[in-house]
């Protein structure tokens, strides 16, 4: 495997964070479901007469559930943003982009990533001061973060609003609520579970990271880093904490960006299984713990209560979770890079997917399924 070592720093690859929004929105589900049913109202026994026969009492009128009205299509748009809290006026970066889509009957959800230098086109967006124009996608949340008059105070939640428009103009999609997520927390949050389980499909080796969980140390001249080296070998493994956050930000691997996005993706999905097996919604303690590990992981970006859309998917498992790599190719090369663009392939999914076709055509081209 190559790997550059004089490459500058990589920023912080938040996506992975969106697993904070999936526990919430999707797989806290079953917990709000659980939570629901055991311990919502019930009807009240009236006190007995002699003969021991409950005596009525008054039916209480019936309550709609949380989320009653949500029936889907679901479309939730997850945003990791490169937030450097340590530098003033840091404007905060779309690094990494995940669509969730659950169609009419809320019954599966599909999950895919774009690239963070998707070419794509952003529109005027006049709260901002931005014109509008053709560039990489993860400029959508620096652009629209913008407030003009106060260069040094960035708002993520306008930025949000820039990119949301912009993925929906590129995808075709209508996003009903939506969540913008740092790391902060996140390796707290995967301790708090006890780590997590999943099959690493390639040997990566970290370039941030030593064997110890330490952070390497600058190169002089800050050419890369020098240290010993955390190495994920392929096969199932235990993650801990700053072990996954670790492995699911490295994209210096066969695959490039895109292998990250494909094991972004798998974390997901493991830490989902791993919080449905744990059956939370009877540990009252541990759904306390897991809220507060979350700490400002997650900043819900609006559409219907959380509650709502996480009642409205309680029918959803891990094994309905269909995770999809959509391949892609960069445009332009050395110096003349531009940025990346779908294939043909991948752009028709999209298609696919607003038709209500997208099992078919995942079924006519089984390699955009991530199986592990």
């Amino acid at each position: 495997m190559t790997q550059r070592t004089g490459a500058p720093r990589p920023r912080w690859v938040l996506g992975l964070a969106a697993l904070a929004a999936v526990v919430l929105v999707a797989v806290g589900a079953l917990v709000v479901t659980r939570l629901v049913r055991d311990d919502g109202p019930r009807r009240a026994i009236g006190p007995t007469g002699g003969t021991g026969t409950p005596q009525a009492s008054p039916t209480p009128s019936p309550t709609a559930p949380p989320g009653a009205g949500i029936t889907g299509p679901l479309n939730l748009l997850l945003v990791g943003v490169d937030t450097r809290v340590s530098v003033p006026g840091w404007e905060p970066h779309g690094d990494a982009v995940l669509v969730l889509h659950v169609p009419k009957g809320l019954d599966r959800a599909y999950l895919f990533s774009l690239p963070r230098d998707l070419l794509v086109d952003i529109p005027a967006f006049p709260k901002a001061g931005y014109r509008g124009g053709r560039t990489k996608l993860t400029h959508a949340m620096s652009y629209g973060s913008r407030v003009p008059g106060k260069p040094r105070q960035p708002s993520t939640a306008q930025g949000y609003e820039l990119l949301r428009s912009t993925v929906s103009g590129y995808t075709g999609l209508r996003f009903d609520a939506g969540a913008v997520l740092t790391f902060n927390g996140f390796d707290r949050l995967v301790d708090t579970l006890g780590g997590v389980d999943l099959y690493v499909d390639q040997r990566v080796v970290s370039l941030h990271r030593r064997p110890d969980g330490r952070h390497r140390e600058p190169a002089p001249g800050g050419g890369g880093y020098v240290g010993p080296q955390m190495v994920y070998e392929k096969g199932e493994r235990h993650l801990t904490g700053w072990q996954a956050l670790d492995y699911a930000r490295q994209r210096y691997v066969t695959g490039g960006g895109y292998a990250r996005q494909r094991h972004q993706q798998q974390l997901i999905k493991a830490l989902a299984t791993k919080i449905l097996g744990e059956d939370l919604a009877r540990q009252p303690e541990r759904v306390q713990q897991v809220v507060d590990a979350l700490g400002d992981t997650l900043v819900y970006a609006g559409g219907p209560r959380v509650v709502d859309v996480a009642y409205a998917l309680g029918g959803l498992t891990p094994e309905r979770f269909v995770l999809v790599d959509l391949p892609g190719a960069g445009v332009g090369k050395g110096s003349g890079y531009r940025g990346e663009e779908l294939t043909s392939t991948g752009r028709k999914f999209l298609t696919e997917l607003r038709a209500g076709r997208a099992d078919a055509y995942l079924a006519a081209n089984p390699k955009l399924r991530v199986t592990r």
